[in-house]
């Protein structure tokens, strides 16, 4: 790239989503920032935004530049900050990604680092895709079930999470205890027939397509399904507080949860300093 300018240019724009918002970020004049983006767009032969009266929004082409930007911003500033020996101050934007079935678990204590580190700007993000980063999409991942295999990511174990099967109250009631073979019975399942998580495996192994009354593409939805009576289904044991067990947890059942960082930010003050807030508050 032979100028940073642009780059960087189109970064704010990808980041404020307004030629205004990026002006005033980089100090410049809003018709400097148009004509960066539209050499930029030049040089690389490809549209980076789409033009709209709202401002502008990043093409797919205009989201990956934005990322390799934004990890490349993250580690300058980490650079700038050991040189200039504030190197220890936690600060700035520090984003967390998870599965949204973890957000009860982890939100207070992300409460509780902001309160200890105020000069922390949070962003939390979940969802079914993974956030890489290696592209700066995300500084600390708490992931779930195989040990994550990227090269350049630092992975810890941070907990144990054990499972159980379980039935509202409001489900018993109307349809009775469940037998050892739990037959006649309704169940909460996956959408997909080929799940990745082992307990998603075991109600597509062992229970009859007909007997699934509810599918669910997401986590949170199945756990709320089997609370509000549509069917037996797993829930963390710790988290099932009124509800019956209808078996009790296995190993197979167990899922790690890791903590994951990237090898070129893992010594950052602020990564470094959620995660042993988080290690922590989970051992």
């Amino acid at each position: 790239m032979d100028n940073w300018d642009e780059l960087r240019t189109a970064y704010e724009v990808a980041r404020r989503g307004t030629v205004s918002g990026a002006a005033t970020a980089l100090g410049v004049h809003h018709a400097t920032v148009i004509r960066h983006v539209d050499a930029l767009e030049a040089r690389l032969g490809v549209k980076l935004f789409q033009r709209h009266p709202r401002g502008y929004t990043p093409t797919e082409a205009g989201e990956e530049l934005a990322r390799v930007a934004r990890a490349t911003d993250d580690q300058f500033s980490q650079l700038a900050a050991k040189l200039s020996g504030q190197g220890a101050e936690v600060s700035g934007d520090l984003v967390v990604t998870a599965l949204a079935s973890f957000t009860p678990r982890i939100m207070p204590l992300l409460a509780g680092f902001h309160q200890d580190h105020p000069a922390v700007r949070l962003r939390y993000r979940t969802g079914h895709r993974l956030f890489r980063l290696e592209y700066g999409e995300a500084h600390v991942a708490v992931r779930a079930g195989k040990p994550p295999e990227e090269p350049d990511n630092v992975a810890q174990p941070l907990m144990q999470v054990a499972f159980a099967l379980y039935a509202a109250p409001d489900y018993i009631a109307r349809h009775g205890t469940p037998g050892d073979d739990l037959a006649g019975h309704h169940f909460v399942g996956p959408d997909d027939d080929d799940p990745g998580s082992p307990l998603l495996r075991w109600t597509v192994e062992n229970v009859a397509p007909e007997a699934i009354a509810f599918r669910a593409s997401d986590d949170v939805s199945l756990a709320a399904a089997v609370r509000a009576g549509l069917g037996l289904g797993f829930l963390a044991e710790d988290e099932a507080e009124g509800m019956v067990q209808i078996l009790p947890p296995r190993p197979e059942w167990e899922v790690t949860l890791w903590l994951v960082t990237h090898v070129d930010l893992h010594r950052s003050a602020k990564v470094q300093a959620l995660t042993r807030h988080l290690k922590a508050a989970f051992q």
